[in-house]
């Protein structure tokens, strides 16, 4: 169940990336997760009092609240990082946010099995590999480096946090939601200084009917699919630690650089390079090893 769970939070999370890096292109990436994870509210919001998860209220989401706070944080660290590049070297340093939750899986004790290390190595060496790392080029500069290992140890955080948050069900989508409340409020705080300091909260929208608005409205669909894309990825990657060794949970859940590789391949018609293949293949073989 761990693996089935981890492998379904790689795909959700893979596709939620491409979608979320088309709609960067068109709409500022602040607005983008202020309104898909606005949406996401809306939705677990319904289910929450459908449910009555809401009487499952208690100290443990403060972890979903600590979750929702580091989670834009770390996404606004990496888009300014894929902004200063080179990207083939900053997106293979975001998955080493991974060390995080299998860290807390080694401290609460947990000892994966000889076969179980080997996949772990094997799966972090195709993570890596699958972002494309530049090993030669322009060199990269120093603030790049470290906002991207702020927002690698951020989504770690995220992973390790939100698996805390919760132990049953309904109590899964009381912590998603207020994880997504969390969002809601820090990157809505974080685009409104963007716009006081002079940014665009919409995109250009000449020849739109709408403007900018037009542009936001058109892309709703998109944008639920990536807000609830997301928030299904922390609720499998949740069950999925809670059922099995975080230290395996993680590793799985971190497979994503190759899902979003691998929709950019078959929708946008990218060729991948050689490293990314490689990368592709070392991270299938880990996981082989890691769900045995």
């Amino acid at each position: 169940m761990t693996a089935l769970f981890a492998l379904a939070t790689s795909l959700l999370w893979g596709l939620a990336d491409f979608g979320g890096g088309l709609l960067t292109r068109r709409i500022p990436a602040l607005t983008v997760v202020v309104v898909s994870q606005s949406i996401a509210v809306v939705v677990l919001g319904t289910v929450v009092i459908a449910t009555g998860a809401w009487t499952e209220w208690g100290p443990q989401l403060w972890f979903a609240v600590a979750a929702g706070l580091a989670g834009p944080v770390a996404m606004l660290a990496f888009y300014k990082a894929l902004a200063l590049g080179p990207m083939g070297v900053v997106s293979p340093l975001g998955s080493l946010g991974v060390a995080v939750p299998v860290g807390v899986g080694l401290m609460l004790g947990e000892r994966p099995g000889l076969a179980q290390f080997a996949g772990i190595a094997v799966a972090f060496a195709g993570i890596v590999l699958a972002g494309g790392p530049e090993l030669r080029g322009a060199p990269v500069q120093r603030r790049a480096v470290l906002l991207t290992l702020l927002a690698a140890f951020g989504f770690g955080g995220v992973m390790a946090l939100i698996a805390e948050a919760s132990s049953g069900l309904t109590g899964l989508f009381l912590a998603l939601f207020v994880q997504r409340v969390t969002n809601v409020a820090a990157g809505g705080a974080a685009l409104y200084a963007s716009v006081r300091r002079g940014g665009g909260a919409l995109p250009e929208g000449s020849g739109t009917a709408g403007g900018g608005m037009g542009v936001v409205r058109a892309a709703l669909p998109a944008l639920a699919f990536v807000g609830l894309a997301d928030v299904a990825a922390n609720g499998t990657y949740s069950v999925a630690a809670q059922h099995g060794p975080v230290t395996v949970a993680a590793v799985l859940a971190s497979v994503y650089p190759v899902v979003t590789a691998l929709a950019a391949r078959l929708v946008l018609k990218e060729r991948l390079r050689g490293v990314q293949a490689a990368g592709a293949g070392l991270a299938l073989v880990g996981t082989v090893l890691l769900a045995t």
